[in-house]
């Protein structure tokens, strides 16, 4: 059927009208997209830019090479060494276990250590690198790289690694560091990114956890390139960052081995060097000992397990947390509180039995026989318990307790080493508060021999016999400077005792190690300008007296001594003590003796330091010690 004109001209009317208003919706989407376009490639190019930038560069972060840490001569005690490692990338080595079987044709590795790996393979990316085994010779390296097209995805590495070049003279001073661990996260406050890097090392003991912020050093960052996938491509840029802290301690190397060979024969003991004129500690000695390079990269369980179940406790830092009663070392501090409180004539006289009575109770002395007529000095000379019952019996446990205080017992130095312990200078209030008890005379009679509730560790018996050689309220010190910066020296105030009544008490420590009836005798020292004045100890752990050879070594006294020397001019002052090692003047006097001459020599003593009779023996005994020879200085601006 043939349409009409009119309908024809409605029809064109019609599509006339669809046409503009589709052109207009065209037109309006392609200016809407074109404004889009404008704003995005014009007003926020830059912001774009940036994040197509971020897609494609990424940061790495770089751990900064630890502040090393050296003795008082510039001997380094830890230091970061290369650790070569061969790492593998699971993408590139195909067939994980085909690979890893051929390398192990090539060099040994570890069963244990290989199977620690594997497990870390499976939990990574494919591309992310996983360590196979580190702490490799250079010729194991070698041999990989010269395999290396037999061997797809292995590849050797290089980095850093604390040791420890001293190994166990100085772990207990030192300590180690080791792997964070979630534990580590869950009881420090630190937010540092640095803490989030796989095995990234940190102080897990003594002063490498103590200065751990100074050691850490800042993070360096790298800038690499990474594909869609997170895939390395290349590495655009590099920031080391800041290295960590340089520290120098107090402590003589040299000395510090000594001690610890010296004491290594008595099984468990401890000892401290301090310098009597400004409280550098010259030697904080522990036996026995431990190496803390087996903790760097963590320590094995049968390792481990050796150290905690050794009843010698190697682990222990015995010199600072071991507290014990102080025995007759303690006796000094009696005296001088008596004399301080004008409550003792220096000439006063008591006489001792054997046994001083107390209501029906008796309190021996050690000598059954008793001392008969005894004054200041012969009790401090032949250590008389009955004296000091009867001193304490007149001055009473608050006034012994004040002057204890003022010489160091009791309390806590603050130094960079773990579990630093306070020990126990007791009295009325501190018995009373700990286990609901009031104070009897009886605990004063115990605690003037320095039984009964009293404990000490060998530092603050170093700091009380230092405080009485000077006369001062000398504080212990363990770190000499921080990146070559001494802190600003502290002014050392008087004790506030009178010189006289201090004079009366070290001459009769002289009478100990330098008459015929001290009890130290055997240890004298014959050099006149380095005579020792001292003061044995032997504390009881068990309340039944029996002989020390008939029982365990468990339940054996513990043997003390405490001295100064030289006489004339102190500078030194040294603290002994052998756990169960019996009597302080057969066990702990002739170790004190060996030391003190060391430091006063600065090495092995010439024979003729000592008692004629006793030179050949001492002579075989001293070529016998495990002592280091080769001390070599370091650059301390030589960073490994």
């Amino acid at each position: 059927m043939k349409r009409s004109p009119r309908d024809t001209e409605a029809s064109l009317r019609k599509i006339s009208r669809r046409s503009l208003v589709l052109g207009g919706v065209q037109l309006g989407a392609a200016g809407i997209l074109g404004w889009r376009m404008r704003q995005m490639q014009v007003e926020q190019a830059d912001e774009f830019r940036l994040l197509a930038e971020e897609n494609r560069i990424n940061m790495r972060l770089i751990a900064p090479a630890r502040g090393l840490i050296f003795d008082r001569n510039g001997i380094p005690l830890a230091e970061n060494a290369q650790n070569y490692r061969i790492v593998i990338v699971r993408e590139d080595a195909g067939d994980v276990d085909l690979t890893i079987e051929k390398l192990r044709q090539l060099i040994y590795l570890d069963p244990v250590e290989l199977d620690r790996a594997r497990k870390e393979i499976k939990r990574r990316s494919p591309f992310v690198p996983v360590t196979l085994t580190d702490q490799r010779s250079w010729e194991d390296i070698a041999t990989v790289a010269v395999n290396a097209p037999a061997l797809p995805g292995i590849t050797p590495d290089v980095g850093l690694t604390r040791n420890y070049p001293l190994d166990e003279d100085f772990a207990h001073i030192v300590g180690y560091v080791g792997p964070v661990s979630d534990y580590d996260l869950s009881r420090i406050d630190d937010d540092d990114p640095l803490l989030q890097i796989p095995k990234f090392q940190i102080g897990k003991t003594g002063v490498e956890q103590k200065y751990e912020r100074t050691l850490r050093g800042s993070a360096g960052a790298r800038r690499i390139e990474v594909n869609a996938a997170g895939r390395v491509m290349r590495e655009l840029g590099r920031d080391p960052g800041d290295a960590g802290g340089d520290m120098q301690l107090t402590i003589d190397s040299k000395l510090q081995n000594f001690v610890e060979a010296r004491l290594a024969p008595a099984l468990s003991a401890s000892a401290v060097v301090m310098d009597t004129r400004n409280g550098d500690l010259l030697a904080v000695g522990n036996a026995p000992s431990f190496d803390p390079n087996k903790f760097v990269r963590g320590i094995s369980v049968s390792d481990y397990g050796e150290l905690t179940n050794n009843k010698y406790r190697p682990l222990s830092n015995k010199a600072v947390q071991g507290a014990y009663p102080p025995g007759s070392t303690f006796k000094m501090m009696v005296t001088m509180a008596a004399l301080d409180a004008g409550l003792l004539n220096p000439g006063e006289t008591f006489y001792c039995g054997g046994y001083h009575t107390l209501g029906n109770r008796r309190f021996h002395c050690w000598k059954r026989g008793g001392h008969g007529w005894v004054n200041l000095e012969k009790s401090l000379q032949q250590s008389c318990d009955v004296y000091y019952y009867e001193l304490a019996q007149r001055i009473g446990i608050e006034r012994i307790a004040e002057t204890s205080r003022r010489f160091g017992l009791g309390e806590r130095f603050d130094l960079p080493m773990s579990a630093v312990s306070p020990g126990i200078m007791p009295d009325k209030q501190w018995l009373f508060e700990r286990y609901k008890q009031n104070w009897r005379v009886g605990d004063s009679l115990n605690a003037a021999i320095g039984q009964g509730y009293v404990l000490s560790t060998p530092l603050q018996l170093a700091v009380m016999t230092a405080r009485l050689a000077s006369g001062t309220r000398i504080e212990p010190r363990l770190v000499k400077s921080v990146d070559g910066v001494e802190p600003e020296p502290v002014g050392i105030e008087p004790l506030g005792f009178r010189e006289d009544h201090l004079n009366y008490v070290r001459r009769g420590m002289f009478a100990v190690g330098n008459s015929r009836r001290g009890t130290a005798y055997g240890s004298r020292i014959e050099a006149a300008d380095k005579r020792m004045a001292g003061k044995t100890g032997t504390s009881q752990v068990r309340s039944v007296v029996v002989r020390n050879q008939d029982v365990p070594w468990e339940e054996r006294d513990h043997a003390l001594f405490v001295g100064f020397a030289p006489y004339e001019n102190p500078h030194l002052a040294v603290s002994v003590v052998v756990e169960h090692g019996g009597g302080g003047s057969a066990a702990a006097a002739p170790v004190a003796r060996d030391i003190m001459l060391f430091a006063l020599n600065d090495g092995l003593p010439p024979l003729e330091n000592y008692p004629s009779s006793q030179r050949a023996r001492i002579g075989e005994s001293l070529s016998e010690l495990n002592l280091r020879q080769n001390f070599r200085p370091t650059d301390r601006a030589d960073r490994a």
